[in-house]
């Protein structure tokens, strides 16, 4: 057991005794806070601004226009303070799914909406602030339909000065985007404010409401940038960016291993907009890569060609057999243009051929590449603008894991 001072209502100090939390419980918290901060993460990034002191018992009073309050709450507030809300008993735990996403995801006290609704909180309430936990209410009492901050009814008031516990303001932004009212969840910035604790014999409902007013005047809901997709953004849409699409295929048609398709999922996709221009600016590149390094097998020269293999030469050696059209096979074989180009200049082909069916080939692979780059970036766009390191780590894990497949299949 431990003991906590606390104001009482005269003015003097009386003692709360508040009970240690269990370990499960505590473990439960824990398990809570990182379950919606990776959720609230995945939709749209979370942004805290202030901070709820630890190891007391708070009443936090907050706005509600969304379920997804509740979920940016808990990923907000510390798991040492171990939040529980007060909520709807006949909206959370009249239905069985609800009841058990309310009792094991969310930690929901419930309290009967009806007469006398205030002695229900009490009761559900004041046990888990005498153990030190805290206590989130939603004075507005139900959640918001245009985004306006309803009147607060004065149950978190009464409730904090019942049980000697100070109250905290909070305001809660963006969730509506995420998920409104009737609406599907969609991903958008997140952003709890926490206000300054107010004693409950000196606050009342208007005070707190004008309070947390002021918190969501301060701003709308701040949207966190990866500096990384800043700076390839910033890349890509100046000129800059075709020049490096032009080398990237370029280079990969005479000697470069990495496939020049990896420009578009690498760069462009932090600005899908620009992926048919840099699409464009790739098969050029790679056209004049080809033509280049088919003259120079011709006269003998052969450039470096890693991570290819001899089955592969001879392979692209057959499909040129018969003529340029062959290359239209390196569209689908894992084969690098490079040997395609090589191989062609060993056997003569007329480079001309060679670089229109080429231009089929690049062209083809290029727009069906950038379709599906343009597509999963305007998807991921919200997630990729936080996250674009992580984005850049994890294509280029999964690019070398293709690459050693199709090098061993070849081998």
């Amino acid at each position: 057991m431990t003991r906590r001072r606390t104001p009482s209502r005269g003015g003097g100090i009386r003692i709360a005794t508040l009970r240690q939390p269990s370990r499960a419980g505590a473990w439960a918290s824990r398990v809570r806070s990182m379950l919606w901060r990776a959720v609230c993460w995945l939709l749209g990034g979370l942004t805290v601004t202030g901070e709820l002191p630890r190891q007391r018992a708070y009443v936090v009073v907050a706005n509600h226009g969304s379920h997804a309050d509740t979920a940016a709450l808990l990923a907000a507030l510390p798991p040492a303070s171990r939040p529980v809300f007060a909520a709807a008993a006949d909206y959370w735990f009249d239905v069985p799914a609800r009841r058990a996403e309310a009792s094991g995801l969310a930690g929901i006290l419930p309290v009967r909406r009806e007469p006398g609704a205030y002695a229900a909180l009490l009761a559900a309430a004041r046990p888990a602030l005498a153990a030190g936990r805290t206590v989130v209410v939603y004075p507005e009492g139900t959640r918001s339909t245009d985004g306006e901050v309803g009147e607060f009814h004065s149950g978190a008031v009464r409730l904090a000065a019942d049980c000697g516990v100070a109250l905290v303001p909070a305001a809660v932004l963006g969730t509506r985007d995420v998920l409104p009212k009737h609406g599907r969840v969609r991903p958008a910035p997140m952003e709890v404010r926490i206000g300054a604790p107010r004693a409950p014999e000196a606050t009342d409902a208007g005070q707190l409401r004008a309070d947390v007013l002021d918190l969501l005047g301060r701003g709308p809901a701040r949207r966190r940038t990866s500096a990384v997709w800043a700076r390839v953004a910033r890349l890509v849409r100046g000129p800059r960016g075709l020049l490096v699409a032009f080398a990237w295929g370029f280079a990969e048609a005479l000697s470069w291993p990495v496939m020049a398709e990896m420009t578009l999922v690498f760069l462009a996709a932090a600005v899908p907009s620009r992926v048919p221009a840099l699409a464009s600016s790739i098969v050029a590149g790679s056209l004049a890569g080809v033509l280049l390094n088919a003259r120079l097998a011709a006269a003998g020269w052969w450039l470096p060609a890693p991570l290819t293999t001899d089955r592969m030469q001879a392979a692209a050696r057959a499909d040129l057999a018969d003529g340029a059209s062959g290359i239209l096979h390196q569209a689908l074989s894992g084969i690098p243009v490079k040997l395609y180009a090589r191989a062609a200049g060993e056997l003569g082909t007329d480079p001309w051929a060679l670089l229109a069916w080429a231009g089929v080939d690049r062209g083809l692979r290029m727009a069906a590449v950038g379709l599906l780059v343009w597509l999963v970036a305007r998807g991921l766009h919200a997630w990729l603008r936080r996250c674009y390191g992580a984005y850049l780590v994890l294509t280029a894990v999964g690019f070398a894991g293709v690459l050693t497949m199709i090098v061993t299949a070849w081998s």
